[in-house]
């Protein structure tokens, strides 16, 4: 199907706007005013996914952020007050996730990366760099490899190519597990997986923040999305990606360990790997600032390269 063929399937509905803050959990941002617009996509599908859109100046850069796996577009929230008014941005709630709409599966990561082609193409950009954090980081890699057209540069946050040969057994045996006892059964484990020990104890609004988000998942919706990343693996896939790549984990990330994160960096022609000494897998709510930055590193690398 022809670019201008999908994008006539695609449809944008505004929800409304508002005002916002750009004073992130530090509080040490300088209070600018911005604007924030809630979206609704009608993908390729008829799936809606829900988004926000947040303007900048005629000429800004372009980005699009997906967030991790059962958690919803709130996890940029601080990343996102770091960039606002200097970025054009959508945030995302993948399908199955957050206010998007669920359906039971099952899901493919060809249809998460079309979701992302769908929505640049709605919002009428040419390209977007791309920041995706683990399964969120996954879809970007999926985007980044279908559709190098409309990609100006790549930051993989926390995530990998490939989660290894027991991925099919491990990934089905969580969706399973969701699936007989509940969401709630697999709390524990996630929270000492997303934030290290130290972030715990002194944030512990944001773990109890990101509990909710996880508890509230439909489990069908869940269930599916494990067993897409179990069969995940574009390890094939890397050497062809040609745009600007900037790769992030934290030390202690037990989800996708920083030798996948290696791994993914090593495959890609001159990706740039960065290990965060004592951060585990939620960077965008532990780290926020380290990620902002690495987001502007690769979009200036990626302006860098087009001019």
């Amino acid at each position: 199907m022809l670019p201008d063929q999908v994008a006539s399937q695609c449809a944008v509905e505004l929800v409304g706007c508002c005002g916002f803050t750009d004073e992130g959990r530090s509080g040490k941002l300088n209070g600018v005013n911005h604007k924030v617009c809630m979206m609704k996509l009608t993908a390729r599908d008829g799936v809606e996914i829900d988004y926000s859109h947040y303007p900048a100046p005629s000429g800004a850069p372009r980005l699009v952020l997906v967030h991790s796996l059962a958690l919803d577009r709130s996890v940029w929230t601080d990343v996102i007050a770091a960039l606002a008014g200097q970025v054009e941005i959508a945030a995302l709630d993948c399908r199955g996730h957050g206010a998007s709409e669920k359906l039971a599966g099952p899901y493919t990561i060809d249809t998460f990366g079309n979701d992302i082609a769908d929505l640049v193409r709605a919002l009428g950009w040419e390209k977007t760099t791309i920041a995706g954090s683990s399964m969120g980081g996954s879809v970007a890699l999926r985007f980044v490899t279908a559709y190098p057209e409309l990609t100006a540069g790549a930051a993989f946050i926390d995530t990998t190519a490939w989660y290894g040969a027991d991925a099919p057994k491990n990934w089905g045996e969580r969706a399973s597990k969701a699936e007989a006892e509940g969401l709630a059964s697999l709390i524990g484990f996630q929270q000492t997986r997303w934030f290290s020990d130290a972030f715990r104890a002194a944030h512990p609004e944001v773990g109890e923040r990101a509990a909710a988000i996880f508890l509230a998942n439909d489990i069908a919706a869940y269930a599916a999305t494990c067993r897409m990343l179990g069969a995940f693996d574009l390890r094939a896939e890397l050497a062809a990606i040609a745009t600007p790549v900037e790769v992030l984990v934290g030390e202690e990330d037990y989800a996708t360990p920083p030798a996948m994160a290696q791994a993914l960096a090593n495959g890609i022609t001159g990706a740039h790997l960065e290990i965060v000494p004592g951060a585990r897998h939620l960077t965008t709510l532990e780290i926020p600032d380290k990620v902002a930055a690495v987001i502007r590193t690769v979009i200036a690398r990626g302006e860098n390269r087009a001019n």
